[in-house]
């Protein structure tokens, strides 16, 4: 059985140790989906791990549900996370979800780069300036 069907007593139990910062510059959902996103990648929150539910999040946190409920649309968006209806929300298996989107992304910007009339170099120059700054240098 894989794992993101196991029944509830063969659940993998590991803990999340999520704390939000109210006087983070980051809003609370993206400590949440950035907290959930690096452990997941990490291999911390293994493949198949149930994550509590929203209400159960929020309530532990002390969140709007709307607030953790905007982290998991995100993770889910990302391929981070996977919803399994009444079933539950696990950690999704890595795959090529990011690669994907990431190429859609950039054959996006490439399209519109051409459209606006950049060369190549131009082109080039702003998708690494915009890169750098958010990854830093």
């Amino acid at each position: 059985m894989d794992d993101a069907h196991r029944p509830a007593s063969q659940e993998t139990h590991v803990a999340l140790h999520l704390t939000v910062d109210p006087e983070a510059p980051q809003p609370p959902y993206e400590q949440i989906r950035a907290h959930i996103a690096d452990r997941a990648r990490s291999g911390a929150l293994p493949v198949g791990h149930r994550l509590p539910t929203v209400r159960g999040l929020a309530e532990e946190l002390g969140l709007a549900v709307n607030t953790v409920a905007k982290a998991y649309r995100a993770l889910e968006a990302d391929g981070v996370i996977e919803t399994h209806g009444r079933n539950g929300t696990f950690v999704a298996a890595p795959g090529d979800t990011a690669d994907r989107e990431a190429a859609t992304a950039a054959r996006a910007y490439a399209e519109r780069a051409h459209r606006l009339g950049l060369g190549r170099e131009a082109a080039l120059a702003a998708a690494e300036e915009a890169l750098r700054a958010v990854y830093g240098d």
